[in-house]
């Protein structure tokens, strides 16, 4: 097993908002050369924690792929000054909640429903590899909607179920910003519930009312949010492809394409970015949507 943090980076896409990125390194695992979920997934699609921060105060959004990680998270905001934490989960997957053991004495805010998935999952989490025991557990849970404040920057947490049905984003009113953790993914979204797709693409039809200026994802392109995040073409291209992909059963050809090719119009349009990764995540996502109907 090996342990590593030195290909973590560390962004400023916004003023207040820094990204902890790691992964879309060729050629690099972290924890071994058997399949796991943390290099077959989040590291080889690469993946960002944000923290929100004003003053002495922080929100950490997700605790990263380790426990390494997020003490790596910590330190950093330490050596900035910060002395208060909190962290907001934004669902219950394994990239999300890894790191939760450092922040163990602070608030950790997630909705009931990821604070259900959470304890369901708690003996599976302690057995897969790299295992996550102890899973520290959400100490404020909320249902619907809730309003917290880092100094004077206010934070709208809001339920958005997709990729999984206890999606949760963080809304920043005053900038338009949408920290959008796994709801919109570039190069494309990761079909977790694929019989819930229907679902996922009303929640983009509502995700689209909203005012957004900028959208900044746990799993994208770094340099892009690097330089600032996405627009909310994103957000557009993601319902195209959720759409695409419910129309594979009718149509064998359009099943059979690339990635590259299924999504060539939003590649060029720069509303995504191609990545060749996702090349087997839109396969296994075909193959979903296909046993799902039955083909």
């Amino acid at each position: 097993m090996r342990t590593s943090i030195s290909t973590l980076r560390v962004l400023e896409p916004a003023p207040h908002i820094v990204a902890f990125y790691d992964g879309r390194i060729a050629s690099t695992r972290l924890y071994s050369d058997e399949p796991n979920w943390l290099d077959n997934g989040a590291y080889s699609l690469g993946v960002a924690s944000y923290v929100v921060y004003d003053g002495n105060e922080a929100i950490v959004f997700d605790t990263h792929i380790s426990i390494a990680h997020a003490k790596a998270i910590r330190q950093e905001l330490e050596n900035r000054g910060i002395t208060s934490f909190r962290v907001v989960l934004s669902h219950y997957h394994h990239d999300h909640v890894a790191g939760n053991e450092a922040f163990k004495d602070c608030e950790i805010i997630a909705s009931r429903k990821t604070e259900q998935a959470l304890l369901e999952n708690q003996q599976d989490y302690a057995t897969v590899k790299p295992s996550i025991d102890p899973l520290v557990m959400p100490t404020t849970i909320f249902e619907g909607e809730k309003t917290v404040h880092v100094g004077d920057i206010e934070i709208t947490l809001r339920p958005l179920e997709i990729h999984s049905f206890d999606g949760l984003v963080l809304y920043l009113p005053e900038t338009g910003i949408l920290l959008a953790a796994d709801t919109l993914e570039d190069t494309v979204t990761y079909v977790d519930e694929p019989q819930r797709l229907d679902v996922h693409l009303t929640e983009l039809d509502r995700l689209s009312t909203w005012d957004i200026a900028t959208i900044l994802p746990s799993h994208g392109d770094p340099e892009r949010i690097a330089s600032g995040g996405y627009d909310d073409t994103f957000i557009k291209a993601t319902h195209d492809y959720v759409a695409k992909l419910l129309h594979c059963p009718k149509d064998p050809k359009l099943g059979a394409q690339t990635l590259r090719k299924f999504v060539a119009a939003d590649i060029e349009s720069g509303a995504l970015i191609y990545f060749d990764a996702y090349e087997q995540v839109h396969r296994n996502n075909v193959k979903a949507v296909l046993e799902i109907a039955g083909k």
